[in-house]
């Protein structure tokens, strides 16, 4: 759990809290009003945050891209037709004969 403090008393003891966050690997919450603002952490613990997020990302950029990929895959309705380059090229071969 994170060692919550207000900002007021966060900006008296600052280098404090660095050495209780880089040397005791304790968390800090910095407060206002009782509400969290910012929290400080070690820089492992942010590349390890961050590598998460990037861990995260990846995968659902290749969830889309599976998702999107079987979608090829699936059987046309029932009296679709189906055409190579699809709905621009009914169109331009609508507009072509009204010329």
């Amino acid at each position: 759990m994170a060692y919550e403090i207000p900002v007021t008393q966060a900006r008296a003891e600052l280098a404090e809290l660095i050495n209780r966050v880089v040397y005791g690997g304790e968390r800090v919450v910095v407060t206002r009003h009782g509400k969290p603002l910012v929290a400080l952490v070690s820089a492992a613990d942010l590349r390890r945050l961050e590598g998460e997020e990037e861990e995260a990302a990846r995968e659902q950029r290749e969830q889309i891209i599976r998702s999107v990929s079987s979608l090829g895959s699936l059987p046309s309705a029932p009296g679709e037709q189906r055409h190579r380059f699809g709905i621009a090229a009914e169109h331009r071969g609508a507009h072509e004969r009204d010329d």
